[in-house]
């Protein structure tokens, strides 16, 4: 290489490290943002949509290193859980762990009822979309194959399913994302419905008007769920669901202590405020900051 071709690429490797410090100095939050999604979605397509059961202490074993409070916390957490199912971290995880779970419920439970309780509860869900101005092609898909689901999960059909084939079934893209958009309208659908219950949580969230907050927040696949995703789901499908929250918060006791929330559905609140038992939530999901994943009692 001549002095002038020496000269031509120290040039060059110069105007790329300017340009580089350029891009960087022109970093938006937004693009900031972005990358932190492409990564997460990068490591989360390394994990099923959703995990096989394991025993409880294969979560221990991920903290083996870690915070002391945690690994005490999972064993109090053993005293009563005995296995855990994981899936994914793509944002969709609240909503595929509760249709995993709810779906394993009823295949195990084979609760005729039920199913056809649930039914209504998705028809009743259809109109109130409807009224809010959705057209029904723009969600009618998603709703035919999750009732397609609660059909096969049911035995003596022509198309009944085992346990093992609703596992490959949420695994498969097509089947998985199509369900959690269900869930996701039928979640957009009653917050809507409901703007003036929902709207002093959504305003603790964020500075977002209801609509917008469902338009960014609740229909879009990859958003994170909490407590407003959670409520509204339960509420619109009747359908109580335990939370239980594994973080580092210490009591003020000293002592070691696993916090849970029941969101129980609107509909059975007056139950509870009569004075009858209380309702033992069949799908319980363990949170960890950002995610959640399936625990199973023993």
């Amino acid at each position: 290489m001549d002095s002038q071709e020496k000269q031509a690429a120290a040039d060059c490797e110069s105007n790329n490290d300017v340009l580089e410090i350029e891009d960087w100095a022109n970093f938006r939050d937004d693009d900031i943002m972005r990358q932190h999604y492409d990564i997460r979605d990068q490591e989360a397509e390394k994990i099923p949509y959703v995990g096989d059961k394991e025993p409880l202490s294969a979560l221990a074993a991920e903290y083996h290193s870690g915070s002391p409070i945690l690994l005490e916390k999972i064993k109090v957490l053993s005293d009563q859980y005995g296995f855990i199912r994981r899936t994914r971290g793509d944002g969709n995880c609240f909503f595929r762990g509760f249709m995993f779970a709810y779906l394993e419920h009823l295949l195990v439970s084979q609760d005729r009822n039920e199913v056809d309780r649930i039914k209504g509860k998705v028809e009743h869900c259809k109109k109130t979309l409807q009224s809010l101005g959705y057209a029904e092609f723009t969600f009618e898909d998603f709703f035919s194959l999750f009732l397609e689901q609660l059909d096969s999960i049911l035995q003596g059909g022509e198309n009944s399913i085992s346990e093992t084939e609703l596992v490959q079934r949420c695994r498969d893209q097509s089947v998985s994302d199509y369900v959690v958009m269900f869930f996701r309208f039928i979640t957009s659908g009653e917050i809507k419905s409901r703007s003036e219950f929902f709207e002093p949580f959504i305003l603790g969230l964020s500075s977002s008007t209801v609509d917008q907050f469902c338009k960014a927040s609740v229909e879009p696949m990859g958003e994170e769920s909490d407590h407003v995703h959670i409520t509204a789901l339960s509420d619109a499908l009747g359908v109580p669901i335990r939370v239980v929250y594994l973080d580092r918060s210490s009591c003020d006791s000293g002592s070691v202590s696993v916090n849970h929330h029941d969101f129980i559905p609107a509909s059975d609140q007056h139950t509870l405020d009569g004075g009858s038992v209380a309702i033992n939530p069949k799908i319980t999901l363990l949170y960890r900051p950002g995610h959640y994943d399936i625990l199973y009692l023993k």
